[in-house]
C-alpha cells in the first residue's frame, strides 16, 4: 500500500545512484523517481507503506554520507501528491492559483502535502529541479481563502528548513496560465 513517501537528495551523482541501490535492496518499496537534477545534484523518490520507507530513506541516508543533502518520510500523504509528481493531474480551470518555490525537491515534496492537507484546494503539478537550477515549485488552485492557507502552511514547511525562495497568491488568474502550468 502506498501510504508513505520518501525521499533522499544528494549532492553527488554517484552516491546517489549507490543510495538508491541500498534503498531497494533493503525494503519493499516503489521507485517513483531515480535521476540527476540540476545543478549536479541526485533525488531518489520511494513509495510504499511507512515501515518500509522510513527503512529505505534511512539506508539511502547512511549511504549517501557526506554528500546528503536532505531526506524526509511523510506517512499518510495526501493522495493528490503522487499525480501532481508525474504530471497527470488534470484540470479544467483555475480559481485562485498558489504557488510555493523552493531550493529543495525534498522540502518542496513535504510542502505539497502540507498544502493540500491544510485547505480544500487542488494540487496541478510539482515540478522537481528540471531546467531549475535545482529548485522546485507546487502549484495549486482553489478559492483565493483555501489557496492562502494552502500556500501559507506549505511555505512554512520550506522557510523553517532555510529553503523557501518564494510563494504567491494569484486570484483570479488568466485562463491561459493553465497550459503553461502543465507540461
Amino acid at each position: 500500500m502506498l501510504n508513505a513517501i520518501g525521499g533522499v537528495e544528494l549532492s553527488s551523482v554517484a552516491k546517489g545512484m549507490e543510495a538508491a541501490d541500498a534503498m531497494l535492496k533493503t525494503s519493499d518499496i516503489k521507485l517513483l523517481l531515480s535521476r540527476s537534477i540540476c545543478p549536479g545534484k541526485y533525488i531518489i523518490l520511494v513509495a510504499g507503506d511507512v515501515g518500509a520507507v522510513n527503512a529505505a530513506v534511512e539506508a539511502g541516508s547512511a549511504k549517501a554520507a557526506h554528500a546528503l543533502v536532505d531526506s524526509f518520510v511523510i506517512p499518510n500523504i495526501h493522495p493528490e501528491v503522487f499525480p501532481a509528481i508525474e504530471g497527470t493531474t488534470a484540470v479544467e480551470g483555475l480559481e485562485a492559483l498558489g504557488i510555493i518555490e523552493a531550493f529543495s525537491v525534498s522540502a518542496l515534496v513535504e510542502a505539497a502535502d502540507a498544502a493540500v492537507k491544510a485547505a480544500p484546494v487542488k494540487l496541478l503539478e510539482v515540478r522537481l529541479a528540471m531546467a531549475l537550477g535545482g529548485k522546485a515549485f507546487v502549484t495549486l488552485t482553489g478559492s483565493v481563502a483555501a489557496a492562502e492557507t494552502a500556500v501559507n502552511a506549505g511555505a512554512a514547511v520550506v522557510a523553517k528548513k532555510g529553503l523557501l525562495v518564494e510563494k504567491v497568491v494569484i486570484p483570479q488568474p488568466r485562463q491561459e496560465l493553465l497550459r503553461e502550468l502543465i507540461y
